[in-house]
């Protein structure tokens, strides 16, 4: 699975004119699933995700995590993080899971962050989504299970 972990001071995601989710500070986490992953990748991503420490104490450095800072994560599935754009101008999203292995994927991954005792907000799956943030530092940082 892949995931890109932006740190922000607010986010949203809003399908057919509804705001679906929203989190103030926290994280918002475009995640993906490819061919090949299973549950123990999203095991992976939603343990590396919440002990992550990228929020900064007292003395300016990233020593907290999610937990330590009370933050919550806005969680959207994002199957273009699989994007092969090594040929042409079109990419291609062969690699992303197909939609029922992903979809089950995804709702393990953000039932394994609930499982920390973080507060996880969700767009909605296989939906047009628009997604609003304002990214903090900024940090951003990209996570592929393959690569543990």
């Amino acid at each position: 699975m892949r995931a890109l972990i932006q740190r922000v001071k607010h986010a949203n995601v809003v399908v057919d004119g509804e705001t679906v989710g929203q989190v103030r500070a926290g994280l918002l986490v475009l995640l993906g699933a490819g061919h090949g992953d299973t549950e123990e990748d999203a095991r992976y991503i939603a343990t590396k995700i919440a002990g992550m420490r990228i929020f900064s104490d007292a003395e300016g450095k990233f020593n907290l995590s999610l937990a330590d800072v009370g933050g919550a994560i806005l969680l959207v599935s994002q199957f273009t993080l699989y994007a092969d754009t090594r040929k042409g101008r079109r990419p291609s999203f062969i690699d992303a899971a197909p939609p029922e292995v992903a979809e089950a994927l995804v709702t393990r991954c953000i039932a394994y962050l609930r499982e920390t005792g973080i507060h996880v907000e969700t767009g909605r799956f296989g939906a047009h989504m628009e997604v609003s943030l304002l990214n903090d530092g900024p940090v951003t940082i990209w996570l592929d299970s393959g690569q543990r």
